[in-house]
């Protein structure tokens, strides 16, 4: 099983953070959607943000816009997850390039459309 965060998760049913965190536990991932503005979202406990994450992760699946990631890019950084997917509106070249360097595989995809074509993993 994968740990995977949702950084900008929501807990309207219509955001695709939202279907992502649902299809996410459909395929069998754990999820920690992270949120500042909530403490629980489908009965998921919520991180504040990524520094308050104390645990290895897999994958950070991205939903939040450039400008909201640039604040948090250090703790992305220092979360060190074995991949980040930069979901659409979300890309980020100079993150993704540092994220790069650091060894962390990095894409530029939709996170739903990998898991219903069966090339999330």
């Amino acid at each position: 099983m994968e740990t995977v965060v949702v950084l900008g998760a929501s807990p309207k049913r219509e955001r695709y953070s939202h279907q992502a965190m649902v299809l996410l536990q459909k395929h069998g991932h754990r999820v920690i959607p992270v949120n500042p503005g909530h403490d629980q979202i489908d009965g998921l406990a919520v991180a504040r943000s990524l520094d308050s994450i104390n645990e290895a992760i897999d994958t950070v699946t991205v939903y939040v816009a450039p400008a909201h990631l640039d604040s948090q890019l250090k703790s992305l950084l220092a979360l060190n997850p074995k991949r980040v997917i930069f979901n659409p509106g979300a890309e980020h070249p100079q993150a993704s390039a540092a994220l790069a360097a650091q060894g962390v595989a990095v894409e530029n995809a939709c996170t739903l459309v990998l898991l219903r074509t069966g090339q999330y993993d």
